[in-house]
């Protein structure tokens, strides 16, 4: 199978949430009394501007900053960031919660969607919770970065996309958004262990249409489920953060689920976990060993209707994955740094994989009857993305050269903080160069043409083909002894949808080559070294827990690195620019 032949598996979840977004709140019928009920407001009301009583809007930019600029100016209170800014040129602002450095860092990202607001209300919630002395205590053990709004821009215009069109929530490889780029930034400076992106989920359109049923979860929830994640990180996230995060919401009475959506097959019930494409900002993070999670409230389309339980929900999560990242703050730590030494140690060894589909299977699906409100059992087709098939697999280079003419790929990979380094002389290099066998053009059905920048999809079948590489000087090295390592992968082998060639990054297939054997470089070091010292894993238990596995032997992560600036703008603290 090729990705022109997997792109209908790789990318079926995303198109759903699309199609139904898409439908907005005309797309939602009206539902009964008997569905209301069964989603009671709750015992805490939160009081944010947008959910104040009588109001029929959500907080507005203006008076988030204000929000954020307040909570900023009180006497030991958190750092206000400026992480960049929106198309529209507003300022995206985060506040850094910190005791003193060494702590392991928590990032918050709400509202990358503009229309689905209950994040971005319940991470000003929480950014207010921290500072009172029940949240606080937290703070003793980690640092916890709140970014409220990720996509000023979409809030404003209660639109899903930015002002350019771009789903920033599927450009976080190609960062061709500021908003994308922002959140990179804060990745890069903080070096998050635990991330968190707050999303809301659509409740009518397909469903009731597909399954006679409506969703009857408060909130959906996945870790990052991509190819070559290592297992012991998914381990980390399922027993370490998903089981006691499920055992908060029951206590408060909200359900949860695996994030999934309707597939638009004909003639089929079929509900697609969140993918394992390289793109969104859960993978991308798990792809950087954080244990990262999408967390979906039940709300897009239902406008202002359940809000506070919608927020609540959030809010409930989130206190419940910082509560468990200050409890295995040390463990965290260490995991990071196995996994960082090991991906490293990869390079040139074994095989890895390039492309994966999650796994078709089936389940029962419980939903709500939309004329009752009773509990109704759907059978369901049901793809599965903690158990990847592998579509293509190769041998692991020692790394990779880029051309000259790939300076935006080199850029990227330094928003990225991966490693490069310029090749300053002509040098000989033991490679493999792509060969296009065939190749297939098409929109990216879940970006409206935004994040491939409107010009489609450059799908290939290639060959590699073996054999000794003259270059030039002024070519560039990207070494795999690092821990981005298989997020290097993701962007540079170029017959998957999200690589860079296929989004137009690069300009052509010989912009770029796999390199088998190290080049003998005299001013190279080693891209990435760590401690030998043995560390303990997260969780005794965590052999146990399911995982998205796709990889013979193939692990992933990341290793940012930038430092905060002095220099502020407008009472911000503004963030180092990547390094060049």
């Amino acid at each position: 199978m090729s990705a022109i032949e997997a792109l209908p598996r790789l990318l079926a979840g995303s198109a759903a949430v699309l199609c139904i977004a898409l439908a907005g709140a005309e797309g939602v019928p009206q539902a009964a009394d008997a569905v209301a009920a069964r989603f009671p407001e709750p015992a805490t009301v939160y009081d944010t501007p947008g959910l104040q009583p009588g109001r029929d809007r959500f907080t507005g930019n203006e008076e988030l900053r204000q929000a954020l600029h307040e909570l900023a100016a009180r006497p030991q209170g958190p750092r206000l960031l400026a992480a960049g800014r929106s198309a529209d040129g507003t300022a995206i602002e985060a506040l850094h919660f910190s005791r003193g450095p060494g702590r392991p860092t928590v990032l918050l990202v709400g509202q990358q969607h503009g229309d689905e607001p209950a994040g971005a209300e319940a991470l000003l919630a929480v950014a207010r919770l921290l500072a009172t002395p029940a949240w606080a205590v937290l703070l003793d053990r980690i640092d916890v970065v709140v970014l409220p709004r990720a996509n000023p821009d979409g809030a404003a215009l209660g639109l899903r996309w930015g002002r350019h069109g771009v789903d920033i929530n599927r450009d976080h490889l190609r960062l061709s958004s500021p908003e994308a780029r922002a959140i990179a930034l804060l990745v890069r400076t903080y070096r998050p262990l635990v991330v968190a992106d707050l999303h809301e989920y659509p409740v009518g359109g397909s469903y009731r249409e597909r399954f006679n049923a409506l969703p009857r979860h408060d909130l959906l929830l996945q870790y990052a489920t991509a190819a070559n994640l290592p297992a012991e990180l998914s381990a980390a996230a399922e027993v370490g953060f998903r089981q006691p995060l499920l055992r908060a919401l029951a206590r408060e009475g909200l359900s949860a689920d695996w994030f999934h959506a309707p597939v638009d097959t004909p003639g089929e019930r079929r509900l697609a976990m969140g993918g394992p494409q390289p793109d969104t900002l859960r993978n991308v993070q798990g792809l950087g060993h954080a244990v990262s999670f999408l967390l979906e409230s039940r709300g897009l389309g239902l406008g202002r209707t359940h809000l506070q339980r919608r927020v609540h929900g959030h809010v409930v999560a989130v206190q419940s994955l910082l509560h468990s990242a200050a409890e295995q703050a040390a463990a965290l730590q260490a995991l990071r740094l196995r996994l960082d030494t090991q991906v490293a140690g990869q390079a040139c060894r074994g095989d890895m994989v390039v492309l994966a589909v999650p796994t078709p299977t089936r389940r029962d699906m419980l939903m709500l009857d939309p004329v009752t409100g009773a509990d109704k059992w759907v059978p369901v087709l049901w793809d599965n993305a903690l158990e990847l098939e592998p579509v293509i697999q190769r041998a692991r280079p020692c790394g990779y050269w880029l051309a000259a003419e790939a300076g935006a790929a080199v850029h990227l990979l330094q928003e990225l903080d991966v490693s490069v380094q310029r090749l300053d002389q002509a040098i000989l290099l033991q490679a493999e160069t792509w060969r296009e066998t065939s190749r297939a053009s098409m929109a990216r059905p879940d970006a409206r043409g935004g994040v491939d920048d409107g010009l489609g999809l450059r799908l290939v079948r290639v060959v590699a083909d073996a054999a000794p590489l003259p270059v030039p000087a002024g070519g560039w090295w990207v070494p795999l002894d690092q821990p981005l390592a298989h997020l290097v992968v993701a962007a540079l082998e170029p017959d998957t949808p999200g690589s860079w060639f296929a989004q137009r990054v690069l300009p052509t297939l010989a912009s770029a080559a796999r390199v088998m054997v190290v080049p003998d470089l005299a001013s190279r070091a080693p891209a990435f070294e760590a401690s030998a010292e043995a560390v303990a894993p997260v969780s005794p238990a965590a052999s146990s827990a399911p995982a998205a596995s796709a990889a013979p032997a193939a692990k992933a992560t990341a290793t940012p690195s930038a430092s905060a600036a002095s220099a502020g703008q407008a009472g911000a603290e503004a963030l180092s620019p990547p390094r060049r």
